[in-house]
């Protein structure tokens, strides 16, 4: 019975709230947790009726403490946009060094089975293309993107002691760039922004000349993934990502036309320790777990494009 509930940690953001989603429509009831910080309680209104589905505003950076038993503790707990870690360094580490300890203790307390959502920065500004779970990555520990690059990263280390020495049942993904329905218009992040400006008519700010690439990856793929490896048998760090590498110049120019906007491209300043490339290997995930994206980018962006329409309008009018 355990195996049938689990613990979303960072529930009611973006991804957590996809993953919410999933899970219960694999009859798995959810224990939803978020601090809401970055997270919304509007991402997860649809789900507050049912009987099978619990939220807990908590600070996880706290101990916290479930009743009944628990199957699996998904920590997708962090502010994940430049935006938003840049404007929450300290928590943002708190969230991925305490935070990350007491979800690992509550799977712990709970003989569950414990999945991180990793992340792509992990790799910083790769010297690996594209980069394989095998690469050790190039990240400045003291630069403006570090806060959130070394919480992952000591998130993973702290996952990976309590699996070789308190022998806890844990698995990790790298989730590299995904978008979708539910993310905020002012993310912050290339898609919403490049989405946002489009629809008002406004300059899509490209950083730098343009040339950086981002590989893309629908939501609804990422969660497919990340299930996948929560209900294997696999460890990893394992990356869930699409090889469709763009520009983020022609990603811009693909926005633009798929919204029939008239917005010009307007360059500004490139920020610091921003990754030239990003790619995954994701060999690894087709091998173990016959996982691969299958939502194509001019499917999942005109879907994205549909949502972001009518968040846009309900903004307007509210």
């Amino acid at each position: 019975m355990r195996r049938q509930r689990a613990v979303v940690t960072g529930g009611a953001g973006f991804l957590g709230s996809h993953l919410c989603e999933a899970l219960l429509a694999r009859g798995i009831s959810v224990v939803c947790l978020d601090n809401l910080l970055t997270g919304s309680a509007r991402t997860i209104a649809h789900l507050m009726h049912r009987g099978d589905f619990t939220f807990l505003q908590r600070d996880l950076t706290r101990p916290v403490l479930i009743d009944g038993p628990v199957g699996y503790v998904f920590h997708l707990a962090s502010a994940a946009s430049p935006a938003d870690y840049l404007r929450w360094p300290i928590q943002t580490l708190e969230v991925g060094s305490q935070g990350t300890r007491n979800a690992l203790e509550l799977a712990r307390r709970k003989d569950a089975r414990f999945l991180l959502t990793s992340t792509s920065e992990v790799y910083g500004d790769p010297l690996e293309h594209p980069q394989r779970e095998t690469y050790w990555g190039n990240v400045n520990p003291v630069g403006p993107r570090s806060v959130y690059d070394e919480a992952k990263r000591f998130g993973e280390a702290l996952t990976s002691a309590f699996r070789h020495s308190r022998g806890l049942d844990t698995a990790i993904v790298r989730i590299f760039n995904t978008y979708g329905p539910r993310m905020r218009p002012d993310d912050g992040r290339a898609i919403p922004t490049f989405l946002r400006q489009a629809l008002r008519g406004e300059p899509l700010t490209v950083t730098g000349d343009g040339s950086q690439t981002r590989s893309i990856c629908h939501v609804d793929d990422t969660i497919r993934g990340i299930v996948d490896m929560a209900m294997s048998g696999e460890h990893g760090p394992m990356n869930i990502g699409s090889p469709y590498e763009t520009s983020m110049l022609d990603l811009a120019r693909l926005i633009i036309e798929l919204t029939g906007s008239r917005s010009p491209i307007l360059f500004i300043d490139r920020p610091v320790d921003d990754p030239a490339v990003r790619r995954p290997d994701t060999t690894l995930a087709y091998e173990r777990l016959g996982w691969s994206p299958q939502v194509t980018v001019d499917q999942g962006l005109r879907g994205t494009i549909e949502w972001f329409t009518r968040e846009l309008a309900l903004t307007r009018s509210a």
